[in-house]
């Protein structure tokens, strides 16, 4: 409780002072700067309006808004320069709002037809559009399977690419190797799903004898996708540990791999772990890759659930596949929202868990229970 108040108490003064140093700066405008900054808010409110509404008069609000930016930019531009991004914070906050609230709308229709059958995994468990049955199920626990998979996969290749570039590799080769690191993030989702279309599809199904699209398979590239940001954030997390820990550890005669998995890793764990669900979270929502290769046999894996060795569909994939053959309004098109909103749940999930794994590291480090 103490704790939070702390951060209470540190925060309130931060709030406080950003708003008063903006009151000080409409005080001290003069009336070209109020007119000129009442202009930009309301042109830019106006077009953002008109872009909700599908107004003719959108385009033409938006260009008034620049024309009056750039005029207050060459004129006054503290004052400027404060409005434009407190607009573009609200009108960012604004947009993921109306966001959640669309998707919950267009899912409304799909929750009251099914009710808790939608995902409820004692029932019966089909999709068929046909028939109108509809359950979200087997979509959810095959992108529950390829989470772990990925997880698997880019948690202990992350961690050990991050622990080389902070730790192990000399200062010329961290300047070559973080950087390439960095560029595979670029690579397009469908560039990986016809690799394992072609590549890794085939040679595992050879080798294990199985169906191709299995979601073992579908994990592990996810994971792969997932590791350009584990190891960047999670290097990050590594390079912030102090210099005099390790040296410190190092002076007491315990070696390197040991100053690494007793020192660096505990104290940057935070760090870590926020990287592996972020890069996890992030892949999870690409859909090409995990679309070219799966199977879309919307059922549950068979012979047991866990079977990670035979194929279903996962929630990005069914979106993928099927939002250009719904008929919106249709049953079947409110089904695919009610998909869109529990993927929103599952990778915002990962994200505040490790917002919350983050937040008990710090605590552990400051010395707070």
């Amino acid at each position: 409780m103490s704790n939070r108040h702390t951060r209470l108490s540190r925060a309130i003064p931060a709030v406080s002072r950003r708003t008063n140093a903006l009151i000080r700066t409409v005080r001290d405008a003069d009336r070209i700067a109020l007119l000129l900054g009442t202009a930009q808010l309301l042109l830019i409110t106006g077009a953002f309006a008109g872009f909700l509404w599908q107004s003719t008069w959108t385009l033409t609000l938006l260009y008034g808004f620049l024309v009056a930016v750039g005029v207050g930019w060459v004129t006054r531009q503290a004052l400027t320069a404060r409005l434009v991004t407190l607009a573009m914070t609200v009108t960012t906050l604004v947009t993921l709002a109306l966001i959640v609230v669309f998707l919950v709308r267009e899912a409304l229709p799909a929750f009251r037809h099914a009710g808790l059958g939608l995902v409820w995994p004692g029932g019966s468990n089909e999709w068929s559009v046909a028939q109108g049955q509809f359950s979200l199920v087997p979509m959810i626990w095959g992108t529950a399977l390829t989470t772990v998979v990925a997880i698997l996969i880019a948690a202990p290749f992350g961690v050990a690419g991050a622990l080389f570039i902070s730790d192990v590799a000399p200062p010329w080769l961290r300047e070559i190797v973080k950087p390439a690191v960095e560029l595979l993030a670029g690579i397009p989702s469908i560039v990986y799903g016809f690799i394992g279309f072609t590549v890794i599809n085939p040679y595992v199904g050879d080798l294990l004898s199985i169906n191709s699209g299995a979601l073992v398979v579908i994990g592990v590239v996810i994971g792969f996708m997932a590791l350009p940001t584990v190891v960047s954030v999670a290097e990050d997390a590594l390079s912030t540990v102090p210099d005099s820990m390790k040296d410190g550890s190092i002076a007491m005669g315990v070696t390197d791999w040991q100053t690494m998995t007793g020192v660096s890793i505990p104290t940057a764990f935070s760090g870590i772990s926020a990287a592996v669900l972020l890069g996890v979270g992030r892949a999870i929502g690409e859909t090409m890759a995990a679309t070219v290769m799966i199977s879309h046999s919307r059922r549950l894996p068979e012979p047991t659930a866990y079977n990670v060795f035979d194929s279903t569909e996962t929630l990005t994939t069914l979106i993928a596949d099927s939002y250009g053959s719904a008929t919106p309004g249709s049953l079947f098109w409110n089904m695919l929202f009610a998909a869109g909103v529990f993927l929103l749940v599952i990778v915002t999930g990962l994200g505040i868990v490790s917002q919350l794994i983050e937040r008990r590291m710090h605590r552990k480090l400051e010395g707070s229970p």
